[in-house]
């Protein structure tokens, strides 16, 4: 059994931009320091879901530029795996210009293996003669090798969970062993240490929000600015449904528009943390709730989320932005205003009876739609709930949140295990 600490810790993660091109970067900086020179070539091969999630998403820094292909070739210049997900965060102007040199004379491949599902890269970087490999596996952060020459530098299966870039403690097949009220449990655990490292969540996502709101540059879509603007004063009036979806799609179009500033992950996503923290966090601030209160409660919204999560894969045919995240924040809001768990759950069965047919289509500007969903969906299944209303057993809704979340996957795994490909043929056809 895992504590909250070590929950936190593995589910809950600073990512900058994508967490999927991020993945890419990853793998590349980690074979890249193997190498004595510079970077002359870049050959990276990806699952399907990598790929689609990767293949039109904004590079954090880089003014516009998108896609794995561009987060490979900067990760080659200034990528450092210490960094974890905030693997480019060094990024300058005079290393966007070396990427997209090396991307001009066709030095970086990415190359799709549609028979690879959920979350595998294998970078290999080459240098002269020299040629070193990566691969990350089942996590985004998960390294599970890495050669040099064909020799075996680091091999997770070798390495103590506690050495650097070593495996981690996997809290997720854990979770999908445990029942939701022995996971959701675990809030009752917080010290204030956990209690600070939450809010540190909420204030990055909140301040890539603020970023998204500000009209002096567009940030994708601008969903979430123009929600704000047209509705003038309404916005800071009792319409708090209004501001939770403006705040996700916000905090959504830049981080989708590759805006340089992190956001606080759950599950594996970017998008998840902020579908999973903001609903939560603007209500909280909306009825006056304690630092404390609110905390839990976010913390709560993550443990939730990750339930789903465990038991669908990280990467999946239907958006977990909206199915889990979403699902996580109507518990976490549900938490928050009754401080029962049994409600929290019921406030995710409705969002699941909701959302459960939402495809993922890859990770690009239209996400914030998405995500902006989620969170207002979210908010209305608390309501549901807590005025007494919830469904009985129909359609993919069971009697209980396991047995719902057990429907869910079986309608993904049986009724979409085709369509990541038919989209990724979409996809490409746009790029042919």
């Amino acid at each position: 059994m895992f504590t909250i600490k070590e929950f936190l810790r593995t589910e809950v993660k600073p990512a900058l931009g994508c967490t999927e091109p991020g993945a890419v970067a990853l793998a590349v900086a980690r074979a890249k320091e193997e190498l004595g020179g510079p970077v002359d070539a870049v050959s990276v091969t990806v699952s399907d879901s990598i790929y689609k999630n990767g293949v039109d998403v904004g590079i954090p820094g880089t003014e516009g530029l998108r896609g794995n292909s561009v987060a490979a070739a900067l990760s080659a210049f200034c990528g450092r795996s210490a960094y974890g997900l905030e693997v480019l965060k060094d990024c300058t102007e005079d290393h966007i210009a070396s990427a997209k040199a090396m991307l001009g004379k066709n030095a970086v491949q990415i190359n799709p293996d549609l028979d690879r599902h959920g979350v595998y890269v294998e970078a290999s970087v080459r240098s002269g003669e020299d040629r070193a490999v990566c691969r990350i596996e089942g996590s985004h952060t998960g390294i599970s090798e890495v050669t040099l020459n064909g020799k075996t530098t680091f091999s997770a299966e070798k390495t103590p969970s506690s050495a650097p870039n070593g495996p981690e403690v996997n809290v997720s097949d854990e979770i999908a062993r445990m029942s939701f009220p022995d996971l959701v449990s675990l809030v009752e655990t917080m010290d204030g240490e956990d209690m600070d490292y939450v809010m540190s969540g909420v204030e990055m996502n909140m301040t890539i929000a603020e970023y998204g709101f500000d009209t002096s540059h567009p940030t994708g879509l601008d969903i979430g600015k123009t929600l704000k603007k047209l509705s003038g004063a309404a916005f800071n009036s009792e319409d708090l449904s209004l501001r939770i979806k403006a705040y996700a799609a916000a905090a959504s179009d830049a981080r989708m528009a590759g805006a340089p500033l992190a956001v606080m992950s759950s599950a594996g996503s970017g998008n998840h943390g902020v579908t999973a923290i903001l609903p939560v966090a603007v209500c909280a601030q909306h009825h006056g709730k304690s630092r404390e209160e609110t905390a839990r409660a976010v913390a709560f919204s993550h443990l939730a989320t990750s339930y789903i999560k465990s038991r669908t894969g990280r990467l999946t045919p239907t958006c977990g932005c909206t199915v889990a995240a979403g699902a996580g924040a109507a518990a976490g809001i549900t938490y928050l205003m009754t401080g029962d768990p049994e409600k929290a759950a019921q406030a995710m069965i409705v969002v699941l009876g909701n959302l459960v047919g939402m495809v993922c289509d890859g990770a690009k500007y239209t996400c914030a739609l998405k995500v902006g969903t989620g969170a207002l969906e979210a908010y209305h299944a608390a309501l549901l709930v807590m005025n007494g209303h919830s469904p009985d057993p129909q359609g993919v809704v069971g009697e209980t949140i396991e047995q719902t979340v057990n429907n869910l996957v079986e309608v993904s795994e049986k009724g979409m295990g085709n369509l990541d490909k038919a989209i990724i043929d979409v996809i490409n056809r746009r790029f042919a």
